[in-house]
């Protein structure tokens, strides 16, 4: 999955590639799952490979 993106996205931004609600992104953090983040102060950024990463292993193939 190759995207033009650089520099760190925001979870709006995430949000917007993958269409999970801001929200459910914070809850993940919480919970430990979902892409890797990094914390700057009390801002949250998550880097465009981590997130390109964490996409590829969210597929899933269908048997059959």
């Amino acid at each position: 999955m190759e995207r033009s993106r650089s520099g760190l996205a925001t979870p709006r931004e995430v949000s917007e590639l993958t269409g999970v609600p801001v929200g459910t992104l914070g809850q993940w953090r919480w919970q430990g799952v979902g892409p890797d983040y990094i914390k700057l102060g009390k801002h949250v950024r998550y880097s465009w490979p981590a997130v390109e990463r964490w996409l590829e292993t969210q597929t899933r193939v269908m048997a059959g």
